[in-house]
Formats: structure tokens, sequence, C-alpha cells
């Protein structure tokens, strides 16, 4: 079944859905966000808005499945010393992943992608996904490979003509280029900044906080972001993952 631009969950009815799986669809992917500073020019929403589009881009891709509402909140500790930064403990992420997951095996959907697109939520959906894929008939795919994510969104971005050596992604160039892909108005292009240039282990982030490493909560230079790198960026990321569950089908 074809949905057109129709692919969001919550954009549809309850008889929609019954007639989707009616249908024949079975797959639903699942974006994995989060709420969080992403320094002066890039909206709290930015994971979010990343997941929630990412997911609808592959939905549409693979022309049988739908998109769930997108996780918002994510585990952000390590952000939480900017304003307005909302985390919530790894144990209360794996259990709205597991609530999601039983809801729609409940209802028959056979195959549960889920899409972390903040960094601190890899580790949470490769700890909950084992257990819980034991427990429901339906098939858990977790595209958590984090260092392949960002390897993805480096390479292509090269690939556009622009030099990029940050090795921890957040609030530069590559983010700012997706939002302005996804929704441009949401960007402060006033006010970008660079931030902390240079190698960041995540151990390091993650223990010493992103406060300790960047003042204005950005890692490298938003300045090189454009529109039309970001669409290329979500277009390449898009392919890859469909392709990752079509490799699953097969």
């Amino acid at each position: 079944m074809q949905f057109s631009e129709t692919v969001r969950m919550e954009s549809l009815t309850t008889t929609e859905i019954e007639r989707a799986l009616s249908d024949g669809v079975r797959t639903v992917i699942v974006g994995v966000g989060s709420i969080e500073q992403h320094g002066p020019q890039l909206p709290l929403s930015m994971d979010a808005s990343y997941g929630d589009e990412l997911s609808r881009r592959i939905a549409l891709e693979l022309g049988d499945a739908l998109a769930a509402p997108v996780i918002r909140p994510g585990c952000s500790g390590h952000h939480m010393d900017f304003p307005g930064t909302i985390s919530i403990p790894p144990e209360t992420l794996m259990a709205t992943i597991e609530g999601y997951c039983r809801s729609l095996d409940e209802h028959g959907f056979g195959e549960i992608v889920l899409v972390p697109t903040h960094g601190g939520n890899f580790a949470p959906i490769q700890t909950v996904v084992p257990e819980l894929s034991r427990s429901i008939d339906a098939s858990i795919l977790p595209i958590a490979d984090i260092d392949a994510h960002m390897e993805i969104l480096c390479d292509e971005f090269s690939a556009a003509g622009i030099e990029y050596e940050q090795t921890v992604l957040h609030a530069g160039a590559i983010e700012t280029a997706i939002m302005l892909a996804i929704d441009a108005g949401l960007v402060n292009t006033d006010a970008f900044e660079v931030g902390h240039e240079g190698d960041v282990p995540v151990s390091t982030l993650l223990s010493d906080g992103m406060a300790a490493i960047t003042e204005n909560g950005v890692l490298g230079d938003p300045h090189p972001a454009t529109a039309d790198a970001g669409e290329l960026l979500l277009d390449r990321v898009t392919e890859e993952y469909a392709a990752m569950i079509e490799e699953r089908r097969a």
C-alpha cells in the first residue's frame, strides 16, 4: 500500500490504520530524538525534528511502512547545563521504547525499526532491544550504530564539497544544514557562532558535560551549512537506512 505523503501515524485515524494493516502494511519506523540545546542558532527540537523527518522519508522510500510519532525527550544529561534541555533517565527511555513496541506489536505490526537521532539514545536502544525482541512477536530492527551514522553524514557533506572535520556532531554545520532543509524558519542564521573545534572523545563529553567543552553549546562551525547540503544529507541517510531494512527483509 502506498500512502503518498500521509505516512505519519499521528495524522491518520484509527480506521485508516486498521485499513493499512488490512492492506498488508507491517512496518513502523520509530524515531528516537531529544529535546536539548543546540547552540544559539538551532531549536531544542533539532534531534526530534530530524527523527520525525527521517522516519517519514524512510517510510515513503519503503512504500509499505508508517512513521510512528517520534520519541521526543532522550538521554541528554550531558546538556543539562544549558537551559531548556529536558533529559530522561535511560531506564525511562527504555520503558518508553518498550511501550511503543508492545503497543505496535499488539496491533499487528510485524516489523519495528528504531532510528535514534541523538547520540545519548544509542546505548539504551542497544540495551533494551535483545530482551524485548524475545518477548514480542514483532521483529525489532535497531539502526543504532552511531559511528556508521556519523560516517554517512560526514562522507556526504564532504561529497557536497564542504570540508568537515568534527568527530562528534552537535550544532555544527551538518546539523544546521539538516535543520535548514527541514524547516529553515527554525534556524536563527543571525546567531551562527563557531564553537569548540577539534576532536572530542565521546567518553569525555558524557562524563564532563557539554559545557566543559564548549561555552556556546556548539561543536564546530555552522557557517558552511546550506539547505541544499541538508537535503543531500537527508536523502543519503534515508537511502542507506531503507537499504538496511530491505536487506533485513530479504
